[in-house]
């Protein structure tokens, strides 16, 4: 190489070099005119990567086989800002795709013109168009025999929809804009076919509250009428039940929702307002809920149904969160208890509740173990948490055993997040629907060996969303490579010894998740709601009216649906306790203002009052004296008494007082429960002695019969001087006289005789002396009946 390089041979002649020249010449004039073009090149290029957008709106058969004809629609709009003239749309079918990642990389890209999805079919199977004027859409519509499509081998083809044409800055046909998805073929039946289950989810945000009506019916309150919307014609809810009935899928409800609609649907129904007040449903949308009771307990007929707990309790959030509050795991064990009955009672089947179902299927050794501590031993988990370690070159069956008699039914995660996004526009459904059963195929032909795959949609898909899946459910269960199945199934299914069993740890839960959950201050709220409920309902004689819907909205407090709605889910634990709050103050006691004791003792009476309809009882009202040494209660220094009051009324209980000595004492009434917790708020007032206490009674009493000892005494002394007097001035007289026979006493001498003995002053004092003037004091104690001002 190098000697070749250093020898330069012969100068070549003058005729050579003039043809070099010329050749050189020639050579550089495509150059140079590439050059002169460069300025104009850059709207071409701006054209190449797609100045007209391509919608396809719709592609059907989804999946076709041998004698179908293939027809598609959508529309082309200019995007750029020249006219398109002499344009055409054509279809092209690419290569055949072997993998499942291709198929991701496609859909990642639909709209790229530089994919080269393969050559256009051409022919007649194209429209044209004259004029494709700037920001105007134009509708078009194909369709093509499948045999002209020159379909090889089966499996799942790149297919395109593209628009051609010409614009003034290059006058040249070019493609201007395309729509690339996947073609699935299965020209027969397969050999082996996929089992496939579908989840299709019935459930909803909470919309009832904790509040009742007084009456017999208990008239349920709801947040709003957001749940008439979504039973209406065309809503979410309403969509579901229609397009679900005739799908071969697995129902998983929550029985939240089916209370719910029973409960706008059997009666009237309000609407909460402001503070307390709320405002009647409307009759027409209590129609609705009936009318779509009445079809969801038609589509369910024969299928599998499966109960989440009651109100779909967020596992992840109570696993990460609330297991450290007290009591937080009971409320699950209640909301799956409470399941069966509620689905049987509102439509009549009976549900499977052996599932429990975190959010998007992502696990954790916490989670898990919450969520079968209710009774559930398969965890619903996706392929993106619960990751396949080996190299495995297929996709492993659902079901994984993964210790402790628990199942993790793993769900395909691309089957299952093919529907979320925006999908209210035809075009990116259709793309949805075709990328679900490219995928699906992919995994048929990944191996002869049949397995179970799961498909766990989100939990509140959209009517549009809705309607991609059942259409993608529809052509999946009519296809020729997979065969439908219920979860039960799926779960019992044996597992792939190759497939992971090992649960991520905590850390690697996803923090976008994470984000999203309940705090711990949640599960706080929920504790104190629950105690003041257990504090209160022991008191009342019809629990049920309380407990039911108290309990029932504790379960919602903790449901999934809250995620990313903070503010909402603390307004809702609010409105609950406050709520119970007030139920329980109408038992209460009345105040009372100072009470005078205007005896010694006396009977003081506190009322206690009942608000509600319902009577009351298992109530003890003790009454406590601050200064017993002074006022003792029923001769204590408390008492207490039961407690029975009758709805709408109130009742005295009457205590016992004795006072000691005068002054103000203070005595303190509270409510108790017969286990012994106080039961509202206590009522202080005082009780003023105004009557002396007994001591100073006999000191008073003695002094004044002192008095009168004192008088008497100087009284028999008077008397007995003047009887000496009275003997002095009557000398015949010795003594006292005789009564002698023959000689009759004179009725004025008996009756001087009388006198003057009665009057002698120091002679003895005689039967016939008169009585005292003034009675001995009684120092007995006052009755009870005694006036008490109050």
């Amino acid at each position: 190489m190098a000697e070749a390089a250093e020898y330069q041979g012969p100068s070549p002649s003058p005729a050579r070099r003039w043809l070099r020249r010329t050749g050189a010449v020639l050579a550089g004039v495509p150059l140079l005119a590439g050059l002169l073009q460069l300025p104009a090149a850059a709207p071409a290029e701006a054209a190449s990567s797609g100045s007209v957008s391509v919608s396809l709106d719709s592609l059907g058969p989804s999946a076709p086989t041998d004698g179908d004809t293939l027809t598609v629609s959508g529309t082309v709009t200019n995007k750029g800002k020249q006219p398109v003239t002499d344009a055409h749309v054509g279809l092209r079918v690419g290569a055949l795709l072997n993998t499942r990642a291709s198929i991701d990389g496609i859909a990642q890209h639909p709209d790229d013109l530089q994919g080269g999805t393969g050559p256009e079919v051409g022919g007649k199977y194209v429209e044209k168009f004259a004029k494709l004027a700037p920001g105007v859409a134009q509708h078009f519509s194909i369709s093509v025999p499948v045999d002209k499509l020159d379909l090889g081998e089966d499996g799942v083809y790149e297919f395109g929809v593209s628009l051609s044409g010409k614009t003034s800055a290059q006058s040249w046909d070019q493609v201007l804009g395309i729509q690339r998805t996947f073609l699935p073929w299965q020209s027969s039946e397969a050999d082996t076919k996929t089992k496939t289950t579908f989840l299709w989810p019935l459930l909803s945000a909470v919309h009832m509250t904790a509040r009742t009506g007084a009456g017999e019916q208990q008239t349920p309150v709801f947040l709003n009428d957001d749940l008439a919307k979504e039973l209406a014609p065309g809503g979410r809810l309403a969509q579901m039940v229609n397009l679900g009935k005739d799908l071969d899928v697995t129902w998983v409800v929550d029985p939240d929702l089916l209370a719910s609609v029973d409960a706008m649907a059997s009666g009237t129904y309000r609407l909460q307002g402001e503070g307390d007040t709320s405002t009647p449903g409307s009759k027409e949308n209590q129609a609705l809920a009936k009318q779509w009771l009445s079809d969801l307990q038609k589509a369910v007929t024969g299928k599998e149904v499966v109960a989440l707990p009651f109100a779909d309790p967020d596992l992840a959030s109570l696993a990460h969160n609330g297991t450290s509050v007290t009591g937080s795991l009971s409320h699950l064990k209640d909301a799956t208890d409470v399941a069966t009955l509620t689905v049987k009672t509102v439509l009549h089947v009976t549900p499977s509740t052996d599932f429990a179902w975190p959010v998007n299927g992502a696990v954790d050794p916490s989670i898990v173990k919450v969520a079968t501590s209710a009774g559930a031993d398969r965890v619903i988990a996706r392929s993106d948490s619960l990751q396949d370690t080996a190299a495995l070159t297929y996709t492993p069956s659902a079901a994984r055993p993964v210790g402790g008699g628990t199942t993790a039914v793993v769900a395909d995660a691309r089957l299952s997040t093919a529907f979320e996004g925006d999908l209210t526009k035809a075009g990116s459904a259709t793309l949805a629907v075709q990328r679900f059963l490219a995928q699906s195929l992919e995994v048929n032909a990944q191996t002869d060996q049949q397995r179970s795959i799961v498909v766990a949609p989100q939990r509140l898909p959209t009517a549009a969303q809705a309607q991609a899946m059942a259409a993608a459910a529809k052509a999946l269960q009519g296809g020729t490579w997979s065969q439908s199945q219920a979860l039960t199934s799926a779960a019992k299914d044996k597992p792939d010894p190759s497939a992971t069993t090992r649960i991520p740890s905590t850390s690697a839960y996803p923090s976008s998740l994470r984000r999203q959950e309940l705090p711990r201050t949640a599960f706080e709220q929920v504790a104190l709601t629950q105690d003041k409920l257990d504090n209160f309902q022991v008191i009342l004689s019809k629990q049920s009216r309380v407990v039911t819907p108290f309990g029932r909205a504790i379960n919602r407090e903790m449901s999934t649906s809250w995620r990313g709605r903070s503010a909402e889910a603390d307004s809702y634990r609010s409105d609950v306790e406050t709520w119970l709050d007030g139920l329980a103050d109408r038992v209460k006691l009345i105040e009372k203002s100072e009470t005078k004791l205007s005896g010694r003792s006396a009977t003081i009476p506190v009322t206690v009052q009942n608000n509600l309809v319902q009577p009351v009882g298992h109530l003890v009202l003790r009454l406590t004296s601050t200064m017993p040494t002074r006022l003792k209660i029923h001769g204590k220094a408390y008492w207490e008494q039961p407690v029975e009051v009758s709805g709408g009324h109130s009742q005295s209980v009457k205590f016992t007082t004795s006072a000691n000595a005068n002054g103000r004492v203070t005595v303190i009434a509270q409510l108790f429960t017969q286990d012994g917790q106080e039961y509202g708020d206590s009522v202080s007032f005082d009780v003023k002695v105004t009557e002396v206490t007994p001591t100073v009674m006999l000191v008073i009493g003695g002094g004044v019969l002192l008095l009168v000892l004192a008088g008497f005494r100087m009284y028999t002394q008077r008397k007995r001087a003047s009887a000496r007097q009275a003997g002095d001035d009557d000398p015949g007289t010795d003594g006292e006289g005789t009564d002698e026979p023959g000689n009759p006493e004179a009725p004025g001498d008996r009756l001087t005789e009388e006198s003057g003995s009665a009057s002698g002053a120091d002679g003895p004092e005689q039967a016939s002396d008169p009585a005292p003037d003034t009675a001995p004091e009684n120092a007995d104690p006052s009755g009870t009946g005694e006036r008490v001002d109050r």
